[in-house]
């Protein structure tokens, strides 16, 4: 029951299960104990690609770390929300130990820890883990071989058929028109694992003799259960976040009036504090700022209405105005993760473009970018800001972009600096937003 050691005190933990539930014991610890202890700003973190928690705690230590410095004189209080979600372990973070690094096979092979992740995270699916395992590392030459691993994708991550659970994974959705799978899972494995092959081949260029080598489809296999899994994490993080946090920032406006809370999220936790919002009970306005940091959702979620499609909008569409602050994106160019995989993977069934016809960055990305790539899109009054200039002078409402590309720069691929988010200029960001001195 004890939360970890960290970096900044007070520090509670908040933990939830995949629908939602939180621990009540934390809960009502942190509801009990904020007041008590002074508290007058709760800076509260969510993690996105952890497999455990201790990998989520390093992060909220790690990230914490410079604020009491930067904000000496503020009664700050700390929040870490730890839900399900996991990550490949091939995918370094930066200054993060990677003890396993030696051990790692070559892609496209699953290795172990990734493998031990995968069962943790989806319980009762062994024997299908273990058929993919046994493909990715036998590589059959039959496209065949390729299509079963689709299917057995599928099967993994539980896709949600159209109905009123698919909101939790839509970020987009138009007026009338039932929500489409993304073509990952609803066209051609093999297809698609060719265009993820030939995707990474463009994030890993061999070198020397190896130039012109084709891409291995099997490489572009191991990336279509990576964005599988990344799917199942994204309409998770949505769940936890309305049916979840949503609600315990309403149980705590209640508890602690008087305690202003910034909302903090990295990757598919920028969506989960997004989706907080959504589950906010009607009245409440003790959230005072939103940070999104390398968010993993669609540019378009927060728009009325899309530029490609006016039936539809945004899930979140008007969300940003139960923030009683500005709303801020940092985005970077040097995240490969939100910059090609992403954009690739968003693809909705019956987009006939391939991975070798356009330009990512302009074309596929434009229509299904991410958020930590480009910042919010379509929503009108969106400020647009270098990191240097938002640490100058920061809008005290609605949504900011912050080209944050200075400092989220570091890390191999194929996510790049997807996960580069802790900086003191970010924390130093953070107060701004929040207006805490």
């Amino acid at each position: 029951m004890a939360d970890p050691a960290m970096s900044a005190t007070p520090y509670w933990e908040l933990t939830f299960d995949a629908d939602g539930d939180p621990d009540p014991g934390r809960r009502d610890r942190l509801l009990a104990e904020v007041v008590d202890r002074g508290v007058s700003d709760l800076l509260v973190l969510s993690h996105g690609w952890n497999s455990d928690r201790s990998a989520a705690t390093r992060l909220c230590s790690h990230f914490f770390e410079p604020f009491p410095e930067l904000a000496p004189t503020a009664r700050l209080g700390y929040v870490g929300v730890v839900w399900p979600s996991m990550r490949f372990s091939d995918e370094p973070i930066p200054d993060f130990p990677r003890a396993v690094a030696a051990e790692l096979p070559p892609r496209p092979v699953l290795d172990k820890d990734t493998r031990h992740a995968l069962l943790e995270t989806f319980p009762g699916r062994a024997t299908v883990i273990d058929r993919l395992a046994r493909l990715l590392d036998q590589q059959p030459r039959a496209d065949a071989e390729l299509e079963e691993f689709g299917r057995l994708v599928r099967m993994l991550v539980e896709v949600v058929p159209p109905g009123p659970q698919a909101l939790f994974a839509a970020d987009t959705l138009a007026e009338g028109v039932p929500q489409d799978e993304p073509e990952i899972f609803a066209g051609s494995a093999a297809a698609v694992c060719e265009e993820f092959a030939q995707a990474l081949t463009r994030l890993e260029p061999p070198s020397g003799a190896e130039e012109f080598t084709i891409p291995n489809p099997w490489d572009g296999a191991h990336e279509l259960l990576r964005q599988g899994t990344y799917y199942a994490m994204k309409r998770r993080a949505g769940t936890v976040g309305e049916r979840g946090l949503g609600r315990v920032v309403g149980q705590l406006a209640q508890a602690a009036p008087g305690v202003r809370v910034h909302l903090v999220g990295h990757s598919f936790g920028a969506r989960l504090v997004s989706f907080a919002l959504r589950g906010l009970p009607q009245g409440v306005r003790t959230v005072k700022s939103v940070t999104l940091l390398q968010g993993a959702f669609s540019h378009y979620a927060f728009a009325a209405r899309l530029p490609h499609d006016v039936r539809a909008g945004g899930v979140l569409q008007g969300q940003q105005n139960r923030v009683d602050g500005p709303l801020v994106c940092c985005y970077s160019s040097h995240d490969s993760a939100l910059g090609t995989l992403y954009p690739l993977a968003s693809r909705m069934a019956g987009d006939a473009q391939g991975v070798a016809a356009f330009d990512i960055g302009r074309t596929l990305g434009a229509k299904w970018g991410a958020m930590g790539h480009d910042g919010v899109q379509a929503v009108p009054g969106t400020a647009s800001l270098k990191l240097a200039e938002a640490l100058t002078k920061l809008p005290v409402k609605g949504c900011v972009n912050v080209d944050a590309a200075a400092v989220v720069r570091r890390g191999g691929p194929p996510a790049g600096a997807h996960s580069d988010i802790c900086h003191r200029e970010l924390a130093r960001l953070v107060l701004a937003a929040g207006r805490i001195h």
